[in-house]
């Protein structure tokens, strides 16, 4: 029972409210569109505030932080590095053909795998 006088309530405002919007449109348009843009600019300033003081804290959890150092160590390896040339200090052309140095790579690793098994096989 409550439930339906709620409803019948809820729904006399709501159609107060829209009667109420559609004349202020018509009568007095300048002052509407005034105040539903100040309506707005608040809403704007009290979602900026909220999003600043409650959620921007939470995200600086622990697990941010080490994203950030991962960023930052990805960075670190994969930036290009440049050179500045300075005047007085010129590399001689090289007159000796070094050698490049052949360095293995640590990740990849080599597997046997079943290779005694095709030495004992009987040949016909």
């Amino acid at each position: 029972m409550f439930r339906n006088k709620f409803s019948v309530f809820l729904y006399v405002i709501l159609g107060l409210a829209a009667i109420g919007l559609v004349t202020q449109l018509f009568t007095n348009t300048v002052n509407f569109l005034t105040n539903i843009m100040i309506m707005l600019g608040i809403g704007v300033a009290i979602f900026a505030v909220i999003y600043v003081f409650f959620f921007r804290r939470r995200a600086t959890s622990n697990d941010m932080k080490k994203y950030k150092s991962a960023v930052k160590q990805s960075k670190s390896k994969y930036a290009n590095k440049t050179f500045s040339s300075i005047p007085g200090n010129k590399k001689k052309p090289a007159s000796l053909i070094k050698r490049k140095s052949s360095k293995r790579a640590t990740h990849l690793r080599v597997i046997d795998g079943n290779k005694h098994k095709r030495k004992k096989r009987a040949t016909y």
